[in-house]
């Protein structure tokens, strides 16, 4: 995965969805926020979506594994 400089924002947004969904408790809300925030980013930046999405997420769930730079 190529090395994506990931603003605050969006850890702070994952980070809080996924604290939901560990409570079982994800929203609609929550889940929307962080996606139309991936959208966003992604298509200010030139970023893949998904290759934003799954650096956040590997950075809010794994945050002891670095990633290859």
């Amino acid at each position: 995965m190529a090395n994506i400089d990931i603003p605050a924002h969006l850890i702070d947004l994952e980070s809080a969805a996924w604290a939901e969904q560990q409570q079982g408790a994800l929203t609609y809300a929550a889940a929307e926020a962080v996606q139309t925030a991936y959208r966003e980013h992604a298509a200010a930046t030139g970023v893949s979506r998904l290759e934003m999405e799954m650096a956040v997420k590997q950075a809010v769930r794994h945050p002891e594994s670095k990633p290859a730079a």
